[in-house]
């Protein structure tokens, strides 16, 4: 997904407040050795960009920065929203680099929810975690994690060891953490 950025150069909180009524989003980008850049971003691109993605897909999600004429890839870090209108205040890009390892929240996706013995049972599922983190190359990051519970029954869970997340991504949470469970209502 590409965003338009432009340089910003306003410190003080009023001019923030100003960019904020305009519409658009203050925002920092990070990369390794480098000092932080202080950028705007058009709040009608990046709602626009969050719509298009499913619930959860944002720390995965690949957006191509374009600043000043150069392109640069870039994962959003951090989001900060205002508390009552959950209208976005604050983003954090950090710039990947093919050859350094990125730490990035993947999320859980459960595949036969509705064939799913503990659930035709009178059980429920109940999501322990949403999203596991990982540390891999920004070329090997995954999409997400698909964990299949058709054959779960009440009581019984999924964990962080039953993810195949392939040799080149390295799980950082505990292998013992669970994921989902079917729970009895």
């Amino acid at each position: 997904m590409k965003l338009a950025v432009s340089k910003r150069t306003g410190k003080t909180k009023s001019e923030l407040t100003k960019l904020r009524r305009q519409g658009d989003i203050p925002a920092a980008v990070y990369s390794k050795g480098n000092p932080c850049e202080k950028v705007t971003v058009k709040g009608a691109d990046f709602d626009g960009a969050i719509r298009k993605l499913p619930k959860g897909y944002l720390p995965t999600t690949i957006f191509e920065l374009d600043i000043d004429g150069k392109t640069k890839k870039a994962i959003v870090k951090g989001i900060q929203y205002h508390p009552t209108t959950y209208r976005v205040l604050h983003l954090d890009f950090l710039i990947l680099e093919p050859k350094i390892p990125v730490d990035v929240k993947v999320p859980i996706h459960c595949i036969g929810e509705a064939d799913c013995v503990g659930v035709k049972l009178g059980g429920f599922v109940r999501p322990i975690k949403r999203h596991v983190e990982v540390q891999c190359l920004p070329e090997d990051i995954p999409t997400d994690f698909k964990i299949d519970i058709r054959n779960l029954e009440i009581g019984q869970s999924k964990r962080v060891s039953d993810i195949d997340a392939g040799e080149m991504v390295r799980l950082l949470a505990r292998p013992k953490e669970i994921l989902i469970m079917i729970a009895k209502r």
